[in-house]
């Protein structure tokens, strides 16, 4: 077979007619559903964490400190929500969130307090991180954890600046 070597080849494409799909009603009712079930798990997301992001100290990003004044003169400071590991033995990961507030000796030392709350809170991280679940079983474990957080209370911020401490919540998960 003898072939020229100066002949032409044609390659045009060619043009298959493209059929439009029959159903666009069907295809659009499809496409809005998986954009409202992405915007439905997005928005979902955000409201299941709003509330769950912590700083790498341990405690919810810090939320100014309340204070109100109760009925005998003494007055409340309410220190925000502290989340901290706890140690466990099987490795298993648990988790301590506690609520608290601190009862000022006197209403004139609020400011002062609410000031050094961050210190506060740094002297209760070491004793919360070493608490293990077992530590928060019975009835007078409870008695047990105030005790120490009024301890190291009164060491972080002076005697007889803090009356008391008063546990709102102690969740352990």
């Amino acid at each position: 077979m003898n072939v020229a070597s100066d002949a032409i080849i044609d390659v045009t494409p060619i043009e298959v007619p493209r059929e439009k799909p029959k159903n666009r009603k069907k295809l659009l009712i499809v496409g809005g559903a998986a954009a409202l079930l992405l915007a439905a798990a997005g928005g979902a997301a955000w409201w299941m964490l709003r509330g769950e992001s912590t700083e790498a100290g341990g405690h919810e990003a810090a939320a100014p400190a309340a204070a109100s004044a109760g009925a005998d003169g003494s007055s409340y400071i309410e220190a925000p929500p502290v989340i901290v590991n706890l140690r466990s033995g099987d490795g298993q990961a648990r988790f301590l969130k506690l609520r608290f507030i601190l009862v000022a000796a006197d209403a004139a030392k609020v400011d002062g307090i609410k000031e050094r709350l961050p210190v506060v809170l740094d002297a209760l991280q070491p004793f919360l991180r070493e608490l293990r679940p077992d530590d928060l079983a019975g009835s007078a474990a409870v008695f047990r954890i105030k005790e120490e957080m009024m301890s190291r209370t009164t060491q972080a911020l002076g005697a007889g600046t803090v009356r008391d401490v008063l546990i709102q919540d102690l969740v352990q998960q």
